[in-house]
């Protein structure tokens, strides 16, 4: 007479048999009652029923085989009794499978594995319906096992479910810079690369909007000032960068706005209004000239208000002309001297040509600003007339630029005047 075999041997045999002939009904179990009982499945409608079905059919083939092999020691490939697999292994290839598709799908990962819970319930309630004789040591042990496998199974849903997720966020970044520098770029004129840009930023691509570049954004205040805005930010070269839509009317309110927002962030470049996508590095190059010709302690800079200042930006060798020809030469001065003469010089464009208010601004009599204006002529060779010259005027804003540059690299700011 053959010897019996071992009461696991016999417990797995059940599992194969039961997986044998009970693999289609529990799927079509299990199907039924997520769509019943699982609303994330029932409302979304994110998940079809074919895909449903097939997952449920492969994960319940995979725990079922899980389940037989953990309760025969003899076909278990890690230690007896332990249904532990490695990551990787094929075994938990169904699981991932749907941890990724879900992900992909969007459906929330909570209700996935609320699924995976269901269906431990559904196989152990049917193994107790088709082994009614089963003792409580071997129903201690199959369930035992069976969760330990579910559980096991679920981890690995989750984690294919993250990596998914960690996927799509690279993804999405990648999208998104990739949109910014076309938008930053000149690409917003092409009507396709717009309409995409626009869905993916949450922007109107033909609606005026104003450019904001700033060293550094509080983006909280940003959204609170600029509340009913359209509105998106990124990070670029260093500063911050956003695009800023003003709604129905002018811009004045936004405009409003953002100076609340230079208030706390610092100094705050903006554009005018530009027609939309298509000229937002337009607005880029406006707003970030803004930002370089302001003073540092200025708020908001705005381009239409510093013109003269982007003019001389834009062409540095034109600046450096006018510096050259009409204050080099006083800059070549002791000095004592030619602080004294650059101070009147200043007080007479700042006065337009008026001696008087110019000696009440550097203290002294308005003859006396006449007989410096005459040395200024006699240095530079240049008749400055009875109102000041554009050139001197352009010439004195491309100086302070000069000076606010020397100083951002470590030299002394003030009046450009050498010692």
């Amino acid at each position: 007479m053959p010897p019996s075999p071992p009461a696991d041997a016999t417990l797995a045999a059940h599992v194969d048999r039961h997986r044998a002939t009970r693999l289609d009904p529990l799927t079509d179990r299990l199907v039924e009652m997520i769509e019943r009982a699982n609303p994330g499945y029932r409302r979304s409608g994110l998940v079809p029923r074919e895909d449903l079905w097939h997952s449920c059919h492969t994960n319940i083939d995979r725990i079922l085989e899980l389940l037989s092999r953990a309760l025969d020691p003899a076909r278990e490939a890690t230690e007896p009794g332990t249904p532990m697999l490695p990551d990787d292994a094929v075994e938990y290839d169904a699981a991932r499978a749907t941890g990724k598709r879900r992900s992909d799908q969007g459906l929330p990962l909570d209700d996935v594995l609320r699924s995976f819970r269901m269906g431990g319930r559904i196989i152990w309630d049917d193994l107790l319906a088709e082994a009614p004789d089963m003792g409580v040591e071997a129903l201690r042990e199959v369930g035992t096992q069976l969760w330990e496998i579910v559980d096991a199974t679920s981890a690995q849903v989750a984690r294919s479910y993250h990596q998914a997720e960690r996927e799509h966020v690279r993804a999405d970044e990648q999208l998104r810079v990739r949109l910014w520098e076309g938008v930053l770029g000149g690409r917003g004129v092409e009507p396709g690369f717009a309409h995409e840009a626009g869905r993916t930023l949450q922007l109107p691509p033909e609606d005026p909007m104003v450019v904001v570049v700033a060293p550094v954004v509080d983006l909280d205040l940003a959204r609170h000032v600029l509340s009913g805005h359209h509105m998106a930010w990124t990070s670029r070269s260093g500063d911050v960068v956003g695009l800023v839509v003003p709604g129905e009317g002018d811009a004045s309110a936004t405009y409003d706005a953002l100076e609340r927002l230079a208030v706390r962030s610092g100094l705050v470049g903006v554009s005018m209004p530009v027609d939309g996508l298509a000229l937002a590095h337009v607005g880029l190059h406006q707003a970030t000239l803004a930002l370089r010709a302001a003073t540092p302690d200025a708020g908001l800079a705005r381009f239409d208000a510093h013109l003269p200042e982007a003019l001389l930006f834009s062409a540095p060798d034109i600046a450096a002309h006018l510096v050259g020809v009409w204050l080099d030469p006083v800059l070549a001065l002791p000095h004592a001297e030619a602080q004294v003469l650059l101070d009147t010089v200043r007080g007479w464009v700042a006065t337009s040509g008026s001696a008087t208010r110019t000696g009440e601004l550097v203290h002294c009599h308005r003859n006396t600003v006449l007989n410096r204006l005459r040395r200024v002529e006699e240095v530079t060779g240049r008749v400055l007339g009875e109102a000041p010259p554009m050139e001197l005027d352009l010439a004195l804003r491309a100086l302070g630029q000069r000076a606010q540059t020397f100083d951002a690299h470590g030299g002394r700011a003030g009046s450009g005047v050498a010692e």
